[in-house]
């Protein structure tokens, strides 16, 4: 299985498009614009943290999926791509932050930046 994972909170940080004034709705847009197949996966998975949570629940509809960090968006991206790994699965990492990217590259995971998302 093909797994991406989206680091939401750096990805929307990636345009400043005034995010900031609503990080939920921001999140949410980001979130209803994933299309797996169009991103070439067979899932999509979404860390939401922080205000960015109150978006939408956690659940998986169409091949997205939306987990919510309970604390550092980074400890679970970093959990969600080594348990993948480990299960076998071909796991994509959308982020550009160079410390989580470092915590992940010991599990086999390609890394590509937020505009590969946006795009």
């Amino acid at each position: 299985m093909r797994l991406l994972v989206i680091d939401a909170a750096n990805v929307v940080g990636s345009v400043p498009d005034g995010w900031w004034r609503d990080r939920p709705g921001a999140a949410r847009r980001l979130v209803e614009q994933l299309d797996a197949t169009a991103l070439g996966h067979d899932e999509v998975l979404v860390v939401l943290e922080g205000q960015a949570r109150a978006a939408m629940p956690e659940g998986a509809a169409c091949g997205i999926r939306v987990v919510h960090a309970p604390a550092s968006g980074d400890d679970t991206i970093a959990a969600q791509c080594a348990a993948a790994a480990a299960s076998g699965h071909t796991v994509t990492l959308a982020t550009a932050d160079r410390g989580l990217i470092a915590r992940v590259a010991g599990h086999g995971v390609t890394v590509v930046g937020p505009r590969t998302v946006r795009d």
